[in-house]
């Protein structure tokens, strides 16, 4: 029976690299791919505004309020 011969570590640590960076590179690839894609489509049909209201300033009105008191 012959000995296994042992694996290579940095080998083994090269390849699992070089496939997390081919795995980070076909998600930005598809990302990209993604988003101009969607970029490329036609504007929904509703439109959204936005509008700030001054309020109008108010003039004050003149109350006269009459007390009478018992003696």
């Amino acid at each position: 029976m012959r000995p296994r011969p042992q694996r290579d570590r940095r080998g083994n640590l090269r390849t699992w690299a070089l496939r997390a960076a081919a795995l980070l590179v076909f998600f930005a690839a598809g990302l990209a791919l993604g988003q101009a894609l969607d970029d490329s489509s036609p504007p929904a049909g509703t439109r959204t505004s936005v509008r700030t209201l001054v309020p109008a300033t108010l003039t004050p009105e003149t109350v006269t309020v009459t007390v009478a008191t018992n003696p």
